[in-house]
C-alpha cells in the first residue's frame, strides 16, 4: 500500500475511533444510579421500579450483588428487567466496596447511591438535578427522608437533616445528617476524593461526606421528602449499636487529620463525646435485657456522666433495687 493510502486508513481509523467516542459521550446517561444490594431480594424489584418510574429519564441503573446469600432469589428477581438494568457480582466486601464497584462502571457525570431496599419518589432525580445545577452548581445535594415498615424502630432514626448549604463543621457537629438514598453527587469529584473508605464496615458515607467537604465541595440540602427509607429488622437504621460505632471510628478517623479547623475540633470532640455516651445507653440497654445488670449499671452510669439526665438516674435506681422488675417493664417496651 503507497504511503499516502496507509496514512488515509490511519486517518480514517482515527476518525471512525473519534466517532465512537463522540458516540459513547452522547449515549452516556447523566445520572448513574448505583445500589447495592445485600439481603434485599424481597425489596429489590419495588426500589428499582421506583427508578424506572422516574420523571427524569437520562439515567443507567447500575445493581451490585455484594455475595449476597439470598442470590438467587435477587437473581430471579431482577431476571424480568433484563437490559435496563446493568448488574454484576463481587465477593462479599460491604456497602462502600458494592458502592465503589458501582462507580468504576458508571458512566453518567452525575450519581446517586441507593440502597436496595429504599424507595424514590418519581420526582427524585428531577428535583435533584435541579438543585445540583443551580446557583452556580452544587457537588453534592441530599433530600429528606420519610421512614416507613417496622414503626416500632422509627426511633432509632437519624433526625432530620438541617437546612442550606452545608459544612465540614455542619457534618461533624450532628447538624446535618444525610442519608446516603437521598444523594445525588458529581461522579469525578466522589473519585477524586477517594471514593468509600472499604475498610470502613459502617458509616463509610458519613466519612465521605466529611472528606468531600473538606475537599471543596459545595453541598446542599432539599428540603423535600423524595425519599422512602424503609426500617426493618436487620436494616442498619435499626441497628443503633452498629450506627453509633461506625460514627466513632469515623469520628476517631477524622481526628487524625491536620486540617481540621478550631471550630471542627470543637464541633468532633463534642459529637464524640455524645456518640460514646449514646453507645453506652445502647449497650446498657441490651445488657439489661441479657439479664447482664452488673454491665448494664456500667453502661448506663458512663452514660449518665456525660448526660447527667433524670431519667438515666431513675433508670440507674431501679437496677440497684429491682433490676429483674426493670427488665420486665423494658421488655414491654414496643422498642
Amino acid at each position: 500500500m503507497p504511503p499516502h493510502s496507509k496514512f488515509c486508513a490511519f486517518l480514517k481509523m482515527e476518525e471512525a475511533e473519534q466517532q465512537n467516542q463522540d458516540a459513547d459521550r452522547i449515549q452516556a446517561p447523566a445520572v448513574s444510579v448505583i445500589i447495592p444490594a445485600y439481603k434485599v431480594a424481597a425489596f429489590i424489584r419495588e426500589t428499582i421500579d421506583s427508578v424506572l418510574a422516574q420523571t427524569f429519564a437520562d439515567y443507567e441503573v447500575i445493581v451490585i450483588n455484594d455475595g449476597s446469600p439470598d442470590t438467587l432469589e435477587l437473581e430471579r428477581a431482577l431476571e424480568p428487567y433484563g437490559r435496563q438494568i446493568r448488574y454484576i457480582k463481587q465477593e462479599n466486601q460491604g456497602a462502600g466496596a458494592a458502592r465503589n464497584a458501582g462507580l468504576r462502571l458508571a458512566s453518567g457525570r452525575f450519581v446517586a447511591f441507593l440502597d436496595g431496599d429504599d424507595v424514590y419518589l418519581p420526582n427524585f432525580l428531577e428535583e435533584q438535578m435541579q438543585l445540583i445545577q443551580s446557583d452556580g452548581g452544587y457537588d453534592l445535594a441530599y433530600a429528606d427522608k420519610s421512614d416507613f415498615g417496622d414503626a416500632r424502630l422509627f426511633a432509632n432514626s437519624e433526625a432530620d437533616p438541617a437546612k442550606g448549604e452545608v459544612t465540614a463543621e455542619d457534618l461533624l457537629c450532628g447538624r446535618s445528617n444525610i442519608t446516603t438514598s437521598t444523594v445525588l453527587a458529581r461522579r469525578e469529584l466522589v473519585i477524586d476524593t477517594g471514593m468509600f473508605d472499604e475498610t470502613l464496615r459502617n458509616s463509610q458515607d458519613f466519612d465521605l461526606w466529611i472528606r468531600l467537604a473538606k475537599n471543596g465541595a459545595r453541598i446542599t440540602y432539599q428540603p423535600r421528602v423524595l425519599l422512602l427509607r424503609r426500617i426493618y429488622v436487620g436494616s442498619l437504621a435499626s441497628d443503633s449499636m452498629k450506627s453509633f460505632e461506625g460514627e466513632l471510628r469515623v469520628l476517631k478517623k477524622t481526628r487524625l487529620r491536620n486540617d481540621l479547623t478550631a471550630a471542627e475540633v470543637i464541633a468532633l470532640e463534642e459529637t464524640l463525646g455524645r456518640r460514646q455516651a449514646d453507645m453506652e445507653v445502647a449497650r446498657g440497654k441490651r445488657s439489661l435485657l441479657a439479664g447482664d445488670y452488673a454491665a448494664s449499671i456500667t453502661s448506663f452510669q458512663l452514660a449518665n456522666d456525660y448526660f447527667h439526665s433524670l431519667k438515666l438516674r431513675l433508670v440507674l435506681v431501679c437496677l440497684r433495687i429491682a433490676p429483674g422488675l426493670l427488665q420486665r417493664v423494658y421488655k414491654l417496651r414496643p422498642t
